[in-house]
């Protein structure tokens, strides 16, 4: 797979207004100057301890007053307006959520716009998300928000998740993605009886630099959305919490390390769908998306949560920031075809390959090939493997790309099919094949793989078998990290990686499977 000039544009993200995003919006780093060392070092020994005890404190301090307002409230009386005495519970937290972020060093909120009454837009669609200090808009507001049925059960954290009535997704229920986006629907449609629903579109954190795929959940129901934007303008970004970066408490501790933290939050003009948008969720939550991008001035891309966990698999081969396997993956989806679903067809498509006199193939035999009929995203995918330009590519490729696509987390699987697609009639690669199958398992344009190479060929014959390879590997299950990170990755690849549960309990995707024909139309989205 190739990063040239015509490959680059493809692999950037899938941007058509502001230019190519950057290579990942998965990946945060962190580089500090030594002033800003010292600093840190610094407030660690004074200002933090002081701020981590009063942020616990005010969070202590909340909870008898949302457990005491929580009790004994059916579905019903949350309907109605609220008592007095739940007014004044409501100012309460409200003001004892602000003094914990101001011990957190955001002391003052930046307010832009006005925030719709329920009655005006049902649903509040928040993004960036980037981080769990995304959920000072929900502090302030106080609306309803989608959570993991689990975090009701923490301890303080869950009495105060129980009084902003959030709608919980259980991961027992099969059916749970379904009865999720009929409750909202419901609340929703109550005019304005149920309070506002706060959303994060996204569906896991990002760096920022863009705006991904909006899951449709938020959209489902048809009705007006309120768009919110967030904006952390500081000079060093400590709030950011992507999947491949510093961990949750790091963030917590650099971020609290900080004298002060800007935050802005900005609410757009309420979006009204238009009939079309009401009965297609993906055209509507785009054209949501592009008008919060186009406030932020930032690109979109066509990048998913799915993507994130592709990048950041627990594989010996982990994937770098700038691969292209990202962009075949969205491709990939473009097509109708779902790469958690297509595991079972590799063997025939590497089987297929097999059969072929020519491993060389024009865009109209590897149309053929796919059974798909040639359109702008095929073309796209065919351009992501045509190296040279010349109108052909190596059919072996794709089905190495595909196979990583498929199932990410088993490298020697994949390895092992590739070795039989390149190897000879005597079961061996040589060092040229080691490379072309690597750097396509990778979605990198070039890799060197001599030292790699030299290690698995101990008798030194210039060609080596996946058995080689395999007890290669066994011996040294971090081969990737000691042959070929160092050089062609750099500090990259030291990055630590998070868990990829969801921040603070909010459910992640809520949407429903759309599992129907694998092979369906394309379906138009406005970007």
């Amino acid at each position: 797979m190739k990063l040239s000039s015509r490959g680059r544009g493809c692999c950037a993200g899938g941007s058509r207004e502001r230019g190519p995003p950057p290579r990942s919006p998965f990946v945060h780093q962190l580089r500090f100057s030594p002033l800003e060392k010292a600093k840190i070092a610094f407030m660690t020994l004074t200002l933090f301890p002081i701020r981590l005890f009063f942020a616990a404190f005010m969070m202590l301090l909340a909870w008898p007053f949302a457990f005491i307002a929580s009790m004994g409230s059916d579905e019903q009386e949350l309907e109605k307006p609220l008592s007095w005495w739940r007014k004044i519970v409501d100012v309460l937290l409200k003001a004892i959520m602000r003094m914990m972020w101001l011990a957190g060093g955001f002391h003052w909120i930046n307010v832009k716009g006005r925030r719709a009454l329920p009655a005006e837009a049902a649903i509040l669609t928040v993004a960036p998300h980037s981080s769990y200090f995304d959920a000072i808009p929900v502090t302030m507001t106080f609306a309803s928000i989608v959570m993991k049925a689990e975090s009701k059960d923490i301890p303080v954290w869950g009495t105060l998740i129980k009084y902003i009535r959030p709608v919980f997704v259980s991961r027992s229920d099969q059916d749970s993605r379904r009865k999720t986006v009929e409750e909202i629907k419901r609340r929703a449609q109550s005019n304005g009886k149920w309070p506002q629903i706060m959303i994060f579109p996204e569906g896991t954190c990002t760096n920022r630099s863009c705006l991904i795929t909006f899951k449709p959940g938020a959209f489902i129901p048809g009705v007006p959305v309120q768009p919110v934007v967030l904006r952390y303008p500081n000079k060093l970004d400590t709030i950011t919490w992507t999947w491949q970066g510093p961990g949750a408490f790091e963030i917590l501790w650099l971020t609290l390390c900080q004298f002060h933290n800007s935050v802005e939050i900005e609410f757009l003009p309420v979006y009204t769908p238009s009939e079309e948008e009401r009965k297609n969720p993906v055209l509507y939550a785009n054209n949501v998306r592009r008008v919060m991008a186009e406030a932020l001035g930032v690109s979109v891309t066509d990048y998913t949560f799915e993507d994130c966990q592709l990048a950041l698999a627990e594989g010996q081969l982990r994937l770098p920031s700038d691969t292209c396997l990202l962009e075949f993956a969205k491709l990939v989806r473009s097509l109708g075809l779902k790469p958690e679903t297509l595991e079972d067809d590799l063997d025939k498509y590497a089987a297929s390959v097999m059969k072929m006199k020519k491993e060389k193939v024009d865009l109209k035999e590897f149309s053929a090939y796919l059974e798909f009929p040639v359109s702008q995203t095929l073309e796209s995918m065919f351009a992501l493997f045509d190296e040279k330009e010349d109108g052909v590519i190596d059919i072996r490729e794709f089905v190495i790309a595909l196979s990583v696509v498929c199932k990410p987390s088993k490298t020697l699987e994949t390895i092992q099919m590739a070795f039989q697609l390149y190897q000879s009639e005597g079961g061996t690669v040589t060092e040229e094949d080691l490379a072309c199958i690597l750097k396509t398992a990778m979605g990198v344009s070039q890799i060197d793989v001599t030292h790699l190479f030299r290690a698995v060929d101990e008798e030194e014959k210039g060609k080596i078998t996946y058995d080689d390879f395999y007890t290669f590997a066994v011996l040294h299950p971090h081969f990737a990290e000691e042959y070929l990170y160092a050089d062609q990755m750099g500090a990259e690849s030291g990055l630590e990686t998070s868990s990829l549960s969801a921040p603070n309990g909010i459910c992640t995707d809520f949407s429903p499977d759309s599992s129907g024909d694998r092979r369906k139309p394309l379906q138009k989205k406005l970007n």
